[in-house]
């Protein structure tokens, strides 16, 4: 099976592929995009033993002159120190501004990547091969770039879209269990916020919590329908001024999380998961959104096999003052994603810091 779903941005528009084996097509795909003959493919050290050579080789065999960069994967690495390893990777293969940066790995791996693509030369080709099925739902799409600050998560970067993303399934195949479980707290986002008929497509799935358990034709209608959720809003919102706020479901409360526990509790996923949790009974208390789609969301979560409470002794006044550095505070305010029915979700400011104090301890 093999689907393109295009990514219509004017000047800065491009394709996402999934077909199994694509990352064999990688050097012909980069071929027809007319880039320049040098690359820095840029990896961590698990997914490059597994398919760097693959990647390199299909590169090579269309012409490329191919370096590569060996970083950390993980949170706690997304860091500038780590952006300035990639900067002296392309300053020693004198990397121009035609030349390419290939992202192969997970979110982490995309995100400095880009970064280090939209900012190295002031800016070059950039192309996303996502291995984890976190980056290839979300974090592989729309453009965002960027590093974590010891204050907060993704306070610095950069809206930078890439030339081109390519997926093959078939590398889900060595992702851990826990990074499959993770990715999946993001495909669920989607069905809550923007597709209900993929909600209702997981529901009615045995088991979501390993890859084993999902037939090939829902794993491909998975893929298909997150990417098109992902980029039906990005086309509409492409720098986050209103309607792109609503892909940060589950993450404001997951984002404090993920600082406070110094990313070495719950992986991105995980924290999102709890962040969906409070979010939606947040909703439920403010009756915009029922019960009943409550349970559901729960109910999926736990079936994923996600965590639904939060991390053992994190303090809840230290999670409301880490929402005071949340990117989507305006004027003041944190505005949380709160799904109103399953498929649609609205921005609010009516989440108070007492609200939270009476939701966030049913997650203890």
């Amino acid at each position: 099976m093999q689907s393109v779903i295009h990514v219509d941005l004017g000047e800065r528009s491009y394709d996402i592929e999934i077909a199994p084996d694509a990352i064999d097509q990688l050097g012909e795909r980069m071929r027809s995009l007319d880039l320049g003959k040098k690359v820095l493919l840029v990896s961590n050290p698990v997914v490059f033993r597994h398919y760097g050579d693959r990647a390199m080789a299909s590169l090579r065999d269309r012409g490329f002159e191919v370096a590569h960069c060996i970083i950390m994967a993980g949170e706690q690495y997304k860091t500038l120190n780590s952006i300035q390893k990639i900067y002296g990777q392309a300053l020693e293969h004198q990397l121009e501004r035609s030349s390419t940066m290939v992202a192969l790995g997970g979110g982490v791996i995309g995100d400095m990547t880009g970064f280090a693509a939209a900012t190295w030369l002031r800016g070059m080709n950039f192309i996303q091969v996502p291995t984890s099925l976190l980056a290839m739902v979300d974090a592989s799409i729309g453009g965002k770039t960027g590093v974590n600050h010891p204050k907060g998560k993704n306070l610095i970067g950069a809206f930078y879209q890439p030339r081109l993303v390519l997926i093959d399934p078939k590398v889900l195949k060595t992702l851990p269990a826990r990074e499959f479980r993770a990715g999946m707290a993001e495909v669920i986002k989607y069905g809550v916020i923007w597709d209900e008929t993929l909600f209702e497509k997981m529901e009615r799935c045995d088991r979501l919590d390993q890859l084993r358990f999902l037939p090939e034709e829902l794993l491909h209608d998975i893929l298909v329908r997150s990417c098109q959720s992902k980029v039906d809003v990005v086309v509409q919102d492409e720098r986050e001024a209103g309607l792109r706020a609503i892909l940060n479901y589950g993450h404001t409360i997951g984002h404090a999380v993920e600082s406070l526990t110094r990313y070495k509790v719950t992986n991105h996923g995980e924290a999102v998961a709890i962040g969906m949790v409070a979010a939606s009974r947040c909703a439920v208390q403010l009756k915009c959104w029922d019960e009943a789609c409550d349970t559901r969301q729960f109910e999926l979560i736990e079936k994923t096999g996600l965590p639904t409470k939060l991390p053992s002794n994190l303090d809840i006044e230290k999670i409301l003052e880490t929402l005071k550095t949340d990117k989507k505070v305006k004027d003041g305010k944190v505005r949380f994603i709160l799904p109103k029915r399953m498929g649609e979700a609205t921005i609010s400011d009516r989440v108070t810091s007492d609200l939270l104090r009476e939701v966030l301890p049913t997650l203890q």
